[in-house]
């Protein structure tokens, strides 16, 4: 078993992407496409970002039997090269300090994930054209306001589109999306956008670990804390979800932490359920 460590950045005329890897952390090698990597079946490959664009080629390494891994929180190579005392930026470098970070912060990726985030990512695109198209339709002038409006109701129907488009991605890859979907109340036409947010946080949070763990990455904490190291992407999902669940147009963190403690219960009665004993026997 052989580990790559590899920096993605964007090359300088800004073409796409190069990868810069070492398996020792003397001798370097760049490539410009993730498959390039002369990774084989069982070796690991640790990288800091994994670019949308190159979602099939690290699948391709996934099918090839290389396992992929990805730096959680892109601050711990700040806090890690502070740590080292190393001052000088380059991809060698930042390589250095990737390899000094403890595996607790790598996540292990498979296709689920992969593309999950690639639909995703697409989604929470049409989404941020939305909400900017509402900025400029409040700020604009009685004349313009016809014309922005269409493009804000266009942007609603793609949102629901890719939303349908994620759900139904979601029920064929994570065989608890659909009993948690009727648990929570979520089903039927009137909730594609939460089922799509249940698919986000399906795809983002690792419902296997402790809801401890799991609450404090979302920042639900128990105590008042100043502790800003959570996702708030992902938090601002869990949110729009509560709202849909409650049906109420805002919702407190009690019950986010509801929601979310919900979910967590049903994900591992789910997976905990031995294979061949449908849920309808169980019990």
């Amino acid at each position: 078993m052989v580990r790559f460590y590899c920096d993605v950045h964007r090359k300088k005329d800004d073409s796409g992407y190069r990868i810069t890897y070492t398996t020792d952390g003397e001798e370097f090698r760049h490539v410009d496409y993730p498959v390039e990597i002369p990774a084989g079946r069982g070796d690991q490959i640790f990288v800091d970002v994994i670019p949308v664009v190159h979602t099939n080629a690290f699948i391709e390494l996934l099918r090839r039997g290389v396992e992929v891994y990805y730096l959680r929180r892109l601050t711990m190579i700040k806090k890690t090269r502070e740590k080292l005392g190393i001052r000088s930026k380059s991809a060698k470098t930042d390589i250095r300090v990737l390899m000094a970070i403890d595996s607790k912060w790598f996540r292990k990726v498979d296709e689920d994930y992969l593309v999950m985030r690639r639909m995703i990512s697409s989604f929470r695109c049409v989404e941020r054209t939305k909400q900017r198209l509402e900025n400029q339709l409040r700020a604009s002038s009685p004349a313009a306001q016809e014309s922005l409006r269409r493009l804000v109701n266009h942007a609603e129907v793609e949102k629901e589109v890719l939303a349908e488009l994620i759900s139904e991605e979601a029920e064929k890859r994570y065989p608890v999306f659909k009993e948690i979907s009727e648990e929570l109340g979520i089903t039927g036409d009137s909730h594609i956008l939460a089922r799509e947010a249940l698919a986000e946080l399906l795809t983002y949070v690792d419902f296997s670990k402790s809801f401890r763990s799991i609450r404090g990455y979302l920042g639900l904490y128990r105590e008042r804390s100043n502790n800003k190291r959570y996702s708030r992407g992902v938090r601002g999902v869990l949110v729009r979800l509560t709202i849909a669940v409650i049906g109420r147009n805002r919702s407190r963190a009690i019950e986010q932490e509801e929601v979310l403690k919900r979910i967590w219960l049903m994900f591992r009665r789910e997976t905990q359920r031995p294979a061949d004993i449908p849920a309808q026997q169980q019990g």
